[in-house]
C-alpha cells in the first residue's frame, strides 16, 4: 500500500487512469489524498463521504415508506429507493411495511445511480438482518478489510468462526457466538485504525490467536 497527495505522478499510461486520478500532458497524477491501488490505477480517498455506485453491495436501513417506494439510509448525503416492483411477490403498499419496515436493515445491491444521483437499489431477499451486530467504519477502510483477493475476510469468517457481511458503504454486520463477536469487533475496529501499516494481515493475524490463548487461560 502507498500513499499519495493531489499531484503525485502516478504513470504515464492514461488509459489506465481510474478514479481519484486526473490525466495532464500525457501524465497521471493523483487528485485526492488517499491509497494507491496500483493494479486498477485509482486512489482510493481517505476523507470524504460514501458515494454509491453501480453494483455496490451496501447495507441500508429503512427510514420511510412512500406509496410505491422504501426510502433507504445508505450512510451516504444520497437516500437510496427501493421499489415496490423489486418484491418477488406481488404486493399492495399498504403492505409494505409487513416486509421492510422502518428501521430495519437488509442486503442491497446499488442498481443504478442516475446523473442526478437518484439512487435505486435491488435485493436477493426482503429478510431484514436479524440478531448479530452492526458496526460502521470508514467507507475508505472497506477495501483494506476485503484485502486482496479477500484475503483479510476470508482470514476473519475462518478465524472468528462469525457471518461477516461487508457493505461497501461502510456498514458490517457480523453475527455469531457473543464472544466470537467481540473479538470480530475489536479486530475490525484494529483493521480500521491501522489499515496502512504493512504487514496488517499477519497483525491482525497474531491479534486473533493472543486473544483465543488468553481466552483459554
Amino acid at each position: 500500500m502507498k500513499l499519495v497527495i493531489p499531484g503525485d505522478l502516478l504513470s504515464d499510461d492514461v488509459k489506465r487512469a481510474g478514479e481519484g486520478t486526473y490525466v495532464t500532458s500525457g501524465e497521471v497524477h493523483a487528485s485526492v489524498y488517499g491509497i494507491l491501488d496500483q493494479k486498477e490505477l485509482r486512489v482510493i480517498p481517505l476523507s470524504g463521504k460514501y458515494m454509491p455506485h453501480t453494483g455496490d453491495n451496501v447495507i441500508g436501513k429503512v427510514v420511510d415508506i412512500s406509496f410505491s417506494n422504501w426510502i433507504i439510509d445508505i450512510n451516504s448525503p444520497y437516500e437510496a429507493l427501493l421499489h415496490i416492483s423489486e418484491h418477488p411477490d406481488r404486493i399492495y403498499p399498504f403492505d409494505m411495511g409487513q416486509h421492510l419496515d422502518i428501521g430495519d436493515l437488509f442486503i442491497a445491491k446499488v442498481k443504478d445511480v442516475d446523473a442526478t444521483m437518484r439512487v435505486e437499489l435491488t435485493v436477493e431477499t426482503f429478510n431484514p438482518l436479524r440478531g448479530g451486530r452492526l458496526i460502521q467504519i470508514s467507507h475508505t477502510r472497506i477495501p483494506r478489510v476485503i484485502g486482496r483477493g479477500g484475503s483479510m475476510i476470508n482470514l476473519l469468517k475462518k478465524e472468528l468462526d462469525c457471518n461477516i457481511f461487508v457493505g461497501q458503504n461502510g456498514r458490517i454486520w457480523v453475527n455469531g457466538k457473543e464472544d466470537n463477536m467481540d473479538l470480530a469487533i475489536q479486530t475490525l475496529l484494529k483493521i480500521e485504525q491501522e489499515s496502512h501499516t504493512p504487514g496488517l494481515t499477519d497483525i491482525v493475524r497474531d491479534m486473533i490467536k493472543n486473544a483465543k490463548r488468553e481466552k483459554g487461560k
